[in-house]
């Protein structure tokens, strides 16, 4: 990108704003995601390299936490209570488990990413105590 580009002053950006809607966390007008959760290399608009982001395994953990959880709940709940057949969690139960699991996992990926952005996080690393 151009030197303006890279030298200039950017306004802070809320992570949660720029993150779940999958933009920009320097400049909120590019994107952070080509395809559904692969990201981009840098942003079309501003050129920030996204090489900084690593969220790992943290939209899977939220996920699984807060998604599947209730998911696997509803679907125990629905088996004990009613005694349905087979096909019945395939219409209540599988459907409502891809939505719990599928949908958050894209905002919550770019939140992350764009809170690494924001509060500066990296690799942590040991400190020698008797170095100046």
């Amino acid at each position: 990108m151009t030197q303006i580009n890279q030298t200039r002053d950017w306004p802070r950006l809320e992570p949660l704003q720029t993150g779940a809607r999958g933009r920009c966390p320097r400049c909120g007008e590019g994107h952070i995601f080509d395809g559904f959760l692969a990201m981009r290399a840098s942003c079309e608009v501003c050129g920030l390299d996204y090489g900084f982001a690593d969220p790992a395994d943290g939209p899977a953990f939220f996920v699984l936490c807060f998604a599947c959880v209730p998911s696997v709940i509803l679907t125990l709940w629905i088996e004990l209570q009613f005694n349905p057949p087979f096909w019945v969690h395939l219409l209540t139960s599988l459907p409502f488990l891809l939505l719990t699991c599928l949908l958050p996992l894209r905002p919550l990926k770019g939140w992350l990413v764009a809170s690494q952005y924001v509060y500066k996080a990296r690799q942590g690393r040991l400190v020698d105590p008797d170095a100046p």
